[in-house]
């Protein structure tokens, strides 16, 4: 079909970054189930759509669920996410949770998104423990991983970032998977323009999370690329080619060894010859 948008060359690269992804950081094995984060943005039904796409070529067989985090704000359009998955036939869950009611109990007012990201990912994992789901499949991409990086470069958490495929830490045999890894933004957009997704609303903080520092880095990230020629492509090898020995972790520099090789400096014969 001419406007296929599962036909376009755009897709088409995201389907292949997504693979090359999954295969490097083996995220899928046979017969896996896996739960797939759909916040109702673009990012999660771009992975939505490419997991699909992959799952219908791939040599091994495995499961999709869908699953959505309703935090109960009325401005949320949870009931066009799941119409929107009905109509592809795809599994869908709901998780329901009164955020608002939350916030105001707790009088947890000045930072909301910690709080909400924080119950969003708990009930997440607990789904993935109920539908027998040993993997949650979220949609973060390489722009998302290059900001966390720098948030936490600058901000002395270490040097780290959203890793590709990581335990979950909850005690559950779950692990997070992120195949959207090396695809950046800019290419999600652009298939996101090319097919119709619903409008799935907004969360009631979306202009504090404007002014948040994953907003300031972000933009940072765009104004380091117009200075920098092939940023993202250069951040993707760095961050693929770590050299520890040249960090400043005393824990990767093995000094034991470096000591026990050092030169008697002033030793020196009975003739009055250095030895």
């Amino acid at each position: 079909m001419k406007n296929d948008p599962d036909r376009t060359p755009a897709f088409r690269e995201l389907c292949r970054l997504a693979g090359q992804a999954v295969a490097r950081y083996r995220m899928i094995g046979e017969g896996d189930r896996i739960l797939v984060g759909l916040s109702g943005g673009k990012d999660s039904f771009l992975l939505l759509h490419v997991l699909h796409a992959l799952r219908r070529r791939a040599p091994i067989r495995f499961e999709i669920v869908a699953a959505t985090f309703d935090p109960g704000f009325p401005e949320f359009n949870t009931a066009a996410i799941a119409r929107y998955c009905r109509e592809r036939e795809w599994e869908h869950r709901v998780v329901r949770l009164d955020i608002a009611a939350l916030l105001e109990e707790k009088q947890f007012k000045a930072t909301p998104c910690i709080l909400c990201s924080r119950l969003r990912r708990g009930k997440l994992y607990g789904l993935a423990g109920e539908e027998h789901c040993g993997k949650l499949a979220l949609g973060q991409h390489f722009d998302d991983i290059a900001v966390s990086f720098l948030m936490s470069l600058c901000r002395g958490q270490g040097l780290t970032t959203m890793g590709p495929n990581v335990a979950t830490g909850t005690g559950e045999q779950i692990r997070v998977i992120r195949p959207l890894a090396l695809a950046p933004e800019s290419l999600i957009i652009r298939c996101r323009d090319e097919r119709t997704l619903p409008d799935a609303g907004k969360c009631r903080y979306e202009e504090e999370l404007a002014d948040g520092d994953r907003a300031y880095f972000r933009r940072l990230l765009d104004e380091l690329a117009e200075r920098i020629p092939n940023l993202r492509s250069q951040m993707l090898r760095s961050l693929g080619n770590v050299r520890a020995e040249h960090l400043l972790d005393p824990a990767f520099l093995n000094l034991e060894k470096t000591e026990k090789r050092k030169p008697d400096a002033g030793k020196t014969s009975g003739s009055g010859k250095r030895e």
